[in-house]
């Protein structure tokens, strides 16, 4: 039975990672996907293995973080689709380096992307959402906002803010049966786990009790759970997939 029948959703960062695993999960649950990327190239990529389940995919490039761009994007979009029932708030980047060392422009370019390209794109449909008195919004945080890490204060700070503004954002929207929702995964193999080294991740791995690093289908199930109407009585939550290294 498909969990999504016949909506729209519409998945920042979805070129890649957990958000291309996100965009792939909706798709093969029923859902039209909007494919959000930074580059035209990845966007295209993930729209056409969506074509290629059988469902309808669109492509944008969008840099999140670009008010205009993301205000362009959003009545595009809604032009295109006609209507957006799910928005999923992935795209991220990271710019490590120690407090001391870490220049303004690496503070605000991991801000401007992991909160407020969530922010913009929030903004972008609320209107819609509470005109149809639906939708389901997930923004997806990090472990790293609940616990912090050494070397992350700037990517720590956007996550621990993003569950800030999800928690508010749901005590605005759930009356007009809206629900908001986080995702905080843990290490999970991407792109941004792949630069780790091997005495790092032995060091990670004896901190999780499932004793392995999640894949990105793992938080890709757990999104699809909180699109779905299952999870209709479900809102302002963060929902750790962390293989319980935080409980």
């Amino acid at each position: 039975m498909s969990l999504l029948p016949n909506q729209i959703a519409v998945v920042t960062g979805a070129g890649r990672g957990i958000g291309h695993a996100i965009a792939l999960k909706f798709a093969n649950a029923g859902a039209d996907v909007v494919c959000v990327s930074r580059t035209a190239e990845n966007a295209e990529k993930a729209a056409a293995e969506i074509r290629g389940l059988g469902r309808k995919a669109w492509a944008y490039s969008v840099d999140v973080s670009n008010t205009t761009q993301v205000e362009q994007a959003c009545e595009q979009i809604l032009g295109d689709t006609g209507r957006v029932d799910i928005l999923v708030n992935n795209a991220g980047v990271t710019r490590d380096g120690l407090l001391m060392r870490m220049s303004e422009s690496d503070w605000d370019t991991v801000l401007d992307t992991n909160l407020k390209g969530a922010f913009l794109f929030t903004r972008g449909f609320v209107r819609s959402f509470v005109k149809q008195r639906s939708g389901r919004i997930i923004n997806v945080a990090s472990v790293i906002g609940l616990i912090g890490n050494a070397g992350q204060s700037n990517y720590a700070a956007s996550k621990a803010a993003l569950i800030g503004f999800t928690k508010s954002v749901a005590r605005e929207l759930g009356s007009r049966g809206i629900t908001v929702n986080a995702l905080a995964p843990g290490f999970i193999e991407t792109d941004m786990t792949a630069v780790l080294n091997d005495q790092i991740r032995q060091d990670l791995l004896k901190k999780i009790p499932l004793n392995g690093f999640g894949q990105p289908d793992d938080v890709a199930q757990a999104a699809l759970f909180l699109a779905s109407s299952g999870a209709r009585y479900i809102t302002g939550h963060v929902l750790t997939v962390d293989g319980g290294m935080t409980m």
